[in-house]
């Protein structure tokens, strides 16, 4: 009898788990694996500040979902999931309609035995008046894009602009200091200083060009070590990144952002990147359990709280950190990466018959990339028997092989490097920041 596994989502946990399983039993009657994903490509979510401030181009680093599915034997379904019947084991596929409104697929019913849903997370704008309408969550490779070109925009506007520039103009705030939100501020600052030397030369980039860092805890990279959210801020503060910490947004408006205690900000483009939640359709999936993030709550095998046919992982999934009461293991991708790999073999022994393995999260530290040659963060736990604090290039070095492992996991060894060495070369004979 075959097993039937259905993926939802094809993120850096749902599309390394599909691959995984392809190259294991694809083409054999055990495992029929099938992913389902709204999108045609995948695109590393970690890098997506680097599209939204033109240091990466999508199209050289996205992964095709259908090629991908050839080549690692698994099957892809272009589509969102539109519903769930646990009770008969079927996950509901929306119709797909191109951009000009026109069905590709139709609506399609697709039976399991063991589904995984991997959708990720989302920004959580927390209700706050005039988020969605005027500023850009990087939730995605076509927000991202959509920054850029604004960006891009604003610049050529100030260069032809015969005036003064507006209060607003060249201003940009973003809302959250995670991660996201320091690595496009250090980002920003690096790749328009490069913007402005292909001909752009009425902007003074050091006068007029400012980026303003949002945050309403008492310091950036809340969720990190101190050490890590000091040595970033003292980063930021020689790039001139103004940082507001212990400020909370009330209001964003098409001109800039209100703060609790009535300050306004003017900006022309504002980003937010505090917070995430999982998708809204999950709240209410069948009956499976939530939390307030709308992520769906997992034992240690990674199951549902109330269908053991139905697993979660990545951001969407609520997960325990073993070994620490109470905690949920963070939305981060090695989480993803490693839970992939467990599900790996969790489907090995159900089809041997033996009892499923609880899975324990190893935190191997966190990196924050500050631009080129910047990069802070420790390592710890097995990977270094302890905690090692980096800092400068043998930090970026690590922060960069990060990435090159969700290569891996997709592509091997030779492509991989192929593919490095290609980018390598047409590096140099492209501009080192996308002008469109």
């Amino acid at each position: 009898m075959t097993l039937r596994v259905v993926i939802v989502g094809g993120g850096a946990g749902g599309l390394e788990l599909a691959t995984k399983l392809g190259d294991k039993y694809g083409g054999g009657d055990r495992v029929d694996v099938t992913l389902i994903e709204r999108a045609r490509t995948h695109f590393w979510k970690p890098h997506l500040h680097q599209i939204a401030a033109g240091s990466m181009d999508v199209r050289v680093y996205e992964t095709d979902y259908l090629a991908q599915s050839h080549w690692h034997r698994f099957r892809f379904l272009l589509g969102e999931m539109a519903g769930l019947e646990r009770a008969a084991r079927v996950v509901h596929v929306a119709p797909f309609v191109d951009e000009h409104g026109e069905a590709v697929t139709p609506l399609r019913a697709v039976p399991y035995d063991v589904l995984v849903i991997a959708v990720g997370s989302r920004t959580n704008d927390f209700g706050t008046p005039g988020a969605q309408e005027h500023a850009i969550s990087l939730d995605d490779p076509d927000a991202a894009e959509r920054f850029h070109r604004r960006l891009v925009n604003a610049f050529m506007r100030a260069h032809a602009q015969p005036g003064p520039l507006g209060r607003s103009q060249l201003r940009i705030a973003i809302i959250g200091a995670g991660a996201t939100g320091v690595e496009l501020a250090a980002e920003l600052h690096n790749a328009t200083r490069t913007l402005v030397t292909y001909g752009l030369d009425h902007v003074d980039i050091d006068k007029q060009m400012h980026v303003v860092v949002i945050e309403a805890a008492p310091r950036i990279l809340p969720a990190l070590p101190a050490r890590i959210s000091d040595a970033a801020a003292r980063l930021l503060t020689q790039m001139h990144v103004s940082v507001r910490t212990s400020s909370r947004v009330s209001a964003v408006r098409d001109d800039g952002v209100e703060l609790a205690d009535g300050e306004f900000i003017p900006a022309e483009l504002v980003v937010w990147a505090a917070g995430v939640k999982a998708p809204e359709f999950l709240r209410d999936l069948d009956g499976l359990e939530t939390n307030r993030l709308n992520q769906l709550v997992v034992r240690p095998t990674l199951q549902t709280t109330r269908d053991d046919h139905v697993f979660a992982i990545g951001d969407c999934a609520a997960c325990p950190w073993l070994g620490r009461d109470g905690t949920i293991v963070p939305p981060r991708a090695q989480a993803a990466h490693q839970q992939a790999s467990h599900m790996v073999k969790q489907i090995g022994r159900m089809l041997r018959d033996q009892p499923l393995l609880s899975w324990r999260y190893r935190d191997f530290g966190s990196l924050v990339s500050l631009g080129e040659f910047s990069t802070v963060g420790n390592l710890m736990g097995s990977l270094t028997g302890g905690n090692i604090w980096l800092e400068g290039w043998f930090a970026r070095m690590m922060y960069l092989s990060l990435y090159k492992l969700h290569e891996l996991a997709l592509h091997g060894f030779w492509k991989t490097a192929l593919d490095t060495v290609a980018r390598m070369i047409t590096r140099r004979t492209e501009p080192h920041v996308k002008l469109h």
